[in-house]
C-alpha cells in the first residue's frame, strides 16, 4: 500500500497520519513511542505509515532523509487546540516537579492497568481544574491516583482539598510521604468507595480501567463520591485505538447507562508513556450528574463484576472455570457460624451469608465465633481489611493463591497460621501495656473512625477531655480503620505510643504556673 492510498484509506480520519509524516520531515529524529504519542495515533497504524515512506535511521529513530523532506510537507504540524495551553510556560518549573515525583513514584502494575502519564498532562489536568471550576474551599476527590494528579492539584491550588482512593498501597504511602495534604483512603472500588469519601467531594477525577466494566464502575463511584448533585462534576480520562470504535461505543453506553450529560471532551487531551495501542493517548471528558444518575449508580454498583482489568485474574476477557476453592473441603468440620463471600449454595446451606461488599461496608449484627470467608481471585488485597472487619475469634480465609506476610499488620490483633492457601486468624488476648491496649482498641472497631476509638481509649487510661486527647491524635487518623493505607495501620503501635508520651508531658500553661519554690 503507498501513503496515498493510506491517506485514501484514512478518509477525514488522516489528518493525524499527515501530522505524523510532518513530523518525520522536519529535521528531527523520532521513536515509535514519541510519534504515537506525539500524534495521539495507534502503533499499528504509525507502524504501517512508517512502512511506506523513505526513512533514514539512528539506532531506533528514524526521519525522513533532508532531500526528501520538501515533497512530505503536509502542513498540518499544529495540534488540536488546547485549553490551558497558554498557561503552561508559566508552570514549567512544575511539569519537572511533577517529572521528578512520576520518576521516583512506584512502578505501575500491570494487572491494575497502570499506565504512567506524562508530568506535561498532570499538570494540565490541574491547571483545566482551576480554569473551568472555582476551587477555593472546594473539595477534589482522585478516584484512583497511579499518575499523582493530586499532588499537582494541590501544588497549584493549594486553597482546595484534595483525597485520593486507591487500591495500591504503594502509591498511598508516597504520597502521604510529600507531605503536600493530600488525605488517603485505600479502596478496592469493587467494593465500595472509602465511607469518608462518600458525599464528600465536588469535582471527582478518574483515569479508570479502559474497559466498559472499569470506567462504568470508577466513574459510578466517583459519582457516588460528590457531596454536590446538582453542580458537581467527574472528569474522566479515557482513551480507544482510532480503529476501534465499536469500543469506543461500549463504554459511552456504560456512561449513558448512568444517565450522565457530557458537558465536554477534549481530544486527545492525555498523553502517556506506553499504552501505544491508543496512541499512548485518551481523551479528557467532563460529565454532569443528572436526577435520574443517583438511582442508576446504585442499580450499576449492586451487579457489578470483579472482572474489570484488561489483564490479570481479574481480567473481562479471562474465561476461569469455577472450581472449587482450595481448601473447600474442611470447612464443614470448621464449623464456622458464618460465611462472608462467594461460596457453593449447597455447602452448609442454612448458615447465614453475607457478601464481601457488605461484610466491609458495616459491622455484621451477630458475633459468631466462627466465622469463614473465601476471597475471589484478584482481590487479594482486600485480605487485611476483610479481616479487620471480623471480630470473631478464629477467621479461616480460603485464598486463591498463598497469602502474603501479614504479621507487621496485624500482629497486634491475631496469631495467624498459614497451610498453602488457607490462612487461619485466632484473636489474641487483651494486652496489658496500655500503648497495646489503644491500638487494640483501634483495629477492634474496624468499621469506626480510628479518631475516635483512639480519643476514648486515651480518655479512659490518661483522665484528659475529650478536647485534650483528640489534641493528642495526628490528622490522619480521622478515617475509619478499615480505610487507612497499610503503612498508617503499621504505624499505630508507636503512634499510640507517642500520644501517650505527649499526654504524660504538662502543658506550658501548666508547666508556667508552677512557681520555683515547688520544684523538687
Amino acid at each position: 500500500m503507498t501513503i496515498d492510498e493510506l491517506f485514501a484509506q484514512a478518509g477525514v480520519d488522516g489528518r493525524r497520519l499527515r501530522r505524523a509524516v510532518a513530523l518525520l520531515a522536519d529535521g528531527r529524529w523520532w521513536s515509535l513511542a514519541d510519534l504515537v504519542r506525539e500524534t495521539a495515533t495507534s502503533r499499528r497504524t504509525i507502524e504501517a505509515l512508517l512502512r511506506e515512506l523513505p526513512l533514514e535511521h539512528r539506532g531506533e529513530r528514524v526521519r525522513i532523509p533532508a532531500d526528501q523532506a520538501k515533497h512530505y510537507n503536509t502542513g498540518t504540524e499544529s495540534n488540536i487546540s488546547d485549553p490551558v495551553s497558554h498557561l503552561m510556560d508559566i508552570y514549567g518549573d512544575t511539569v519537572a516537579r511533577i517529572g521528578e515525583l512520576i520518576a521516583k513514584a512506584p512502578r505501575g502494575r500491570h494487572t491494575l492497568d497502570h499506565v504512567a502519564a506524562t508530568a506535561d498532562t498532570v499538570v494540565r489536568r490541574a491547571l483545566l481544574l482551576g480554569e473551568r471550576f472555582w476551587l477555593p474551599g472546594a473539595r477534589v476527590l482522585c478516584v484512583g491516583d497511579h499518575d499523582l494528579t493530586s499532588l499537582a492539584v494541590r501544588m497549584i491550588h493549594p486553597e482546595a482539598e484534595v483525597a485520593v482512593a486507591d487500591i495500591d498501597e504503594r502509591i498511598l504511602e508516597y504520597l502521604d510521604a510529600q507531605e503536600l495534604g493530600v488525605r488517603t483512603f485505600w479502596a478496592d472500588l469493587r467494593l465500595g468507595l472509602p465511607p469518608s469519601a462518600r458525599g464528600w467531594a465536588d469535582l471527582a477525577i478518574t483515569d479508570p480501567p479502559y474497559t466498559p466494566e472499569g470506567v462504568g464502575l470508577f466513574v459510578a463511584r466517583a459519582a457516588e463520591g460528590l457531596r454536590d448533585r446538582d453542580q458537581g462534576r467527574i472528569l474522566l480520562a479515557y482513551g480507544a485505538s482510532e480503529r476501534t470504535p465499536m469500543l469506543a461505543l461500549k463504554v459511552q453506553s456504560a456512561l449513558s447507562d448512568l444517565n450522565l450529560l457530557t458537558e465536554a471532551i477534549f481530544p486527545d487531551f492525555n498523553r502517556y508513556h506506553g499504552a501505544e495501542a491508543i496512541g499512548s493517548a485518551a481523551d479528557l471528558y467532563v460529565l454532569r450528574p443528572t436526577t435520574k444518575t443517583w438511582p442508576s449508580v446504585a442499580s450499576r454498583v449492586d451487579k457489578l463484576a470483579t472482572a474489570i482489568y484488561t489483564q490479570g485474574p481479574q481480567s473481562v476477557e479471562s474465561a476461569r472455570a469455577k472450581e472449587d476453592l482450595p481448601g473447600l473441603a474442611g470447612i464443614e468440620a470448621f464449623a464456622p457460624g458464618l460465611l462472608v463471600g462467594d461460596w457453593p449454595r449447597d455447602l452448609l446451606p442454612k448458615l447465614p451469608r453475607v457478601r464481601l461488599s457488605t461484610w466491609l461496608a458495616k459491622p455484621y449484627a451477630a458475633d459468631p465465633d466462627r466465622v469463614a470467608i473465601a476471597v475471589p481471585p484478584g482481590l487479594e488485597a482486600a485480605l487485611p481489611r476483610v479481616l479487620l472487619a471480623s471480630r470473631a475469634r478464629h477467621v479461616r480465609v480460603l485464598l486463591a493463591t498463598p497469602p502474603p506476610d501479614l504479621t507487621d499488620l496485624l500482629s497486634p490483633l491475631y496469631d495467624l497460621t498459614a497451610e498453602g492457601t488457607v490462612l487461619n486468624a485466632v484473636r489474641r488476648a487483651l494486652p496489658d501495656h496500655t500503648p497495646a491496649r489503644i491500638t487494640r482498641r483501634i483495629l477492634d472497631n474496624a468499621h469506626g473512625k480510628a479518631t475516635n476509638s483512639w480519643r476514648e481509649a486515651l480518655i479512659s487510661t490518661q483522665n484528659l477531655t475529650k478536647k485534650q486527647a483528640r489534641a493528642l491524635i495526628p490528622d490522619w487518623a480521622d478515617a475509619t480503620t478499615l480505610e487507612l493505607p497499610a503503612h498508617r495501620l503499621t504505624a499505630l503501635p508507636h503512634a499510640a505510643a507517642a500520644s501517650l508520651t505527649t499526654a504524660s508531658q504538662p502543658s506550658r500553661a501548666e508547666a508556667d504556673s508552677v512557681s520555683p519554690a515547688t520544684h523538687p
